[in-house]
């Protein structure tokens, strides 16, 4: 006898089975039109910034005068307007921290004296502009103070000078008014920056450092500040890439800064905008370098908070050019989810 083929084996997917069902991924057309639009956006640039050319006095030339940009971008003169300016970033910043950490202790004291006197202090100092600020601290000093000495008061209405006196003209340069008018300036903002990172510590912290015996300058110190500066870096950070650049407001009153610099060659040689590029290369090259620092910095003070660290800049690039590792995904059919087989 010869085996008869025996009906087909009757399909057991009951009705509504997942693995019946046809995945489709979902297609979204936007991102392609607006990939598209940026694409077309990045080749206008390029070519606008490397390939135009325009015609000025019968010569052909590029539109934006990079070689003109590269000649004068590590001149003598940026350079030195370049060390101003980080000089005057690190003294603000510095003397700036310092002024805001004590102010934001000031205020939250239950002394009424030194909060109210701290209130004054950030009220005067952010409600005026830096540049005003910056103009009376150059001009205002020598014209209210023509000699500034060290004595006791009052006693100029008994004819009695101080010992030791010297003209403000001599002490009142554009460095070290933009020094002490930026330093002012940022020690307002900086103060209400410490005091939103030392109300974000739980109060219990405090509470139990001084249980432990703690003083209050100790708990501050130890426990309270260091648990703030989760807080308190990433505004710094951007306050001090701001400092960079409101440097440049110092050549209002004669700063030699980098900006200053730059407008004096442009002044003699009349090549204003490549040597506004100039400027702007070197603020972009140190808020860069800026902001990886914070990034780290943050990435530093996050060891407490986070179980795991965020990758840094560049483990992101090696994963970005690496091969990228996709989890393998189970078949419907397999799915806990699905019916079994009879």
């Amino acid at each position: 006898m010869t085996d008869q083929p025996g009906p087909p084996a009757a399909d057991h997917r009951v009705e509504g089975d997942p693995s019946t069902l046809k995945v489709v991924p979902v297609r979204h057309p936007w991102r392609w039109v607006a990939s598209a639009v940026i694409l077309v956006l990045i080749a206008m640039l390029v070519n606008t910034l490397v390939f135009s050319h325009v015609q000025r006095g019968g010569v052909r030339e590029g539109r934006f005068q990079w070689a003109v940009v590269g000649h004068y971008l590590f001149a003598t003169p940026v350079l030195r307007g370049i060390v101003v300016t980080l000089e005057l970033t690190v003294i603000a910043m510095v003397a700036g921290v310092l002024i805001g950490v004590l102010l934001a202790v000031m205020r939250l004291s239950p002394n009424r004296l030194m909060s109210g006197a701290a209130w004054v202090y950030i009220w005067f100092f952010r409600g005026t502009p830096i540049l005003v600020q910056l103009f009376f601290w150059y001009l205002g000093i020598s014209y209210l103070y023509p000699q500034l000495g060290i004595g006791v008061p009052f006693l100029t209405y008994l004819g009695i000078n101080p010992p030791l006196t010297v003209a403000s003209t001599t002490l009142a340069t554009s460095f070290i008014a933009g020094a002490i008018g930026l330093s002012l300036n940022e020690g307002a903002y900086m103060s209400e920056i410490v005091r939103a990172g030392i109300i974000s510590v739980d109060e219990g912290q405090a509470e139990a450092a001084s249980s432990l015996g703690l003083s209050r300058g100790l708990t501050l110190r130890k426990v309270v500040l260091p648990q703030a500066m989760r807080v308190i870096i990433p505004p710094t950070g951007n306050e001090t890439i701001s400092m960079l650049k409101t440097t440049s407001l110092v050549s209002v009153i004669a700063g030699t800064d980098l900006f200053q610099a730059t407008q004096n060659i442009a002044n003699t040689t009349y090549q204003i905008v490549p040597l506004l590029l100039v400027a702007s290369l070197w603020y972009l090259f140190f808020t860069s370098i800026m902001t990886v620092g914070q990034y780290y910095i943050e990435r530093y003070y996050a060891r407490g908070a986070s179980r795991q660290l965020p990758p840094t800049p560049f483990q992101q690039l090696k994963a970005s050019l690496g091969r990228t590792r996709v989890r393998p995904v189970p078949a419907l059919a397999d799915a806990p989810w699905v019916a079994p087989h009879d």
